[in-house]
């Protein structure tokens, strides 16, 4: 299979540098002639990427030029073609926001990671989580409350002390942010079919921000979180990079440091 990719990059020297040595091994085409698209820098610009190009169904390799890069794959000048040859898809649903904001204006946006609901004032946060029509948690104070996909159940999901989720779990992750009352409150893992309705039970004195990964909508009222089924990332990886192996190794990872 001849391999005829389109770059985009985060515009870094690491990035350029990059760039120029791919463009030297395979042949670069427009975004609508590629059989993939290149993604170069961080995890961040990779999230960028996926919600502005995945309408073109084309399959995402990412290689990753800034620090951690979970979602991204290793560079190798050495291995770089058989690496692309080789890859494995993976598909991915996004979680979907809708916020209903003080003023009744309605947002929408998606996110790959997380939607983050958070405290937008020094006052914490005191919401009601919903799936559905059952109340979750009738009060939650705290700094805020996550709703994590699998793929992003790693990333701050982990550092509020959330579950790592398997890639292949059909699962999301709730999970409270410095929670106060109830203090021990660890979140819930529901099926990814779930409803989430989160509540601000005070607008006026204790205002909420949403957060789909990085797209911020303030003053929230009501948010909305579910799994939307009819988009899908195609994420590629290189034989030893895969995801599902990345989320195995933080699994570990987080047993060994609960030792």
């Amino acid at each position: 299979m001849k391999i005829k990719a389109h770059i985009v990059f985060d515009k870094t020297a690491s990035s350029l540098k990059i760039k120029i040595f791919i463009e030297k091994k395979i042949k670069i085409v427009s975004l609508k002639k590629s059989t993939m698209i290149i993604v170069l820098g961080g995890d961040g610009f990779m999230l960028q990427a996926l919600k502005k190009l995945y309408k073109y169904n084309k399959p995402f390799y990412g290689i990753n030029s800034g620090n951690y890069g979970f979602l991204m794959n290793k560079f190798s000048k050495k291995n770089l073609l058989k690496n692309l040859m080789q890859a494995k898809p993976i598909k991915i649903n996004p979680l979907e926001m809708i916020v209903k904001t003080k003023n009744n204006l309605l947002k929408r946006s998606i996110a790959i990671n997380e939607v983050s609901v958070l405290r937008q004032s020094k006052q914490a946060a005191s919401v009601e989580v919903k799936n559905g029509k059952s109340s979750l948690i009738k009060k939650l104070i705290s700094d805020g409350v996550l709703v994590s996909t699998p793929a992003g159940s790693t990333a701050y999901n982990l550092s509020a002390h959330g579950p790592i989720l398997d890639l292949d779990s059909k699962k999301i992750a709730i999970t409270p942010i410095s929670p106060f009352r109830p203090r021990r409150w660890k979140g819930i893992i529901l099926s990814e079919k779930s409803k989430i309705n989160i509540i601000n039970l005070d607008v006026d004195k204790r205002p909420i921000s949403a957060v789909a990964d990085n797209h911020e909508v303030r003053n929230a009222k009501n948010i909305i979180v579910k799994i939307n089924k009819k988009i899908n990332f195609n994420l590629l990886y290189s034989k030893n990079n895969s995801l599902h192996k990345k989320i195995k190794i933080e699994q570990l990872r987080k047993e060994t440091t609960n030792n």
